[in-house]
């Protein structure tokens, strides 16, 4: 049974580059033992994020986009509302998480609230490593996620 109340997923591949800012939110996090939250990685696919966030009350997934233009490191935001697929921006995965969500209001399996972090990737080629503007702005994708944390918990136990 899950007791968590939150949890953050970090969709990606730590092989292809900048696909890893998720993996490296969730290693980062992961670290400071936050009660009450799971932090956990997944490939994208849509049954695997499902069973990640079925039951809590607040799901948090970070993942790399590739954008047109591309701002490498640019992050947004998005909420269930704001999911609809864009012709501007994809996920690196071959599906995404609009078509998660999709799949779980059909079967009742969503969270209370959803929030995604979307990160503009420079390089998904195979290799380890972010580029350096992903990598510059991981240390604010990970203040963003405690801050979602932080909006529906008690800042003690985030460190917010």
């Amino acid at each position: 049974m899950n007791t968590a109340r939150a949890v953050v997923i970090g969709v990606g591949n730590e092989y292809r580059h900048d696909d890893g800012i998720g993996i490296a939110v969730v290693d980062e996090l992961r670290e400071r033992d936050l009660p009450g939250v799971r932090v956990l990685v997944s490939d994208g696919e849509p049954a695997a994020l499902l069973d990640a966030w079925t039951g809590v009350e607040l799901a948090i997934v970070v993942d790399a986009v590739l954008c047109e233009p591309s701002t490498p490191g640019r992050i947004w935001r998005s909420i269930v509302d704001g999911l609809t697929p864009s012709a501007g921006a994809a996920s690196s995965h071959a599906l995404g998480i609009p078509d998660a969500l999709r799949l779980g209001e059909a079967l009742g399996r969503v969270p209370g609230e959803l929030v995604v972090f979307a990160v503009e990737a420079a390089d998904l080629d195979l290799g380890v490593g972010l580029s350096p503007p992903v990598s510059a702005a991981l240390p604010e994708v990970i203040r963003a996620v405690l801050a979602e944390l932080g909006r529906t918990t008690d800042p003690a136990t985030t460190g917010v």
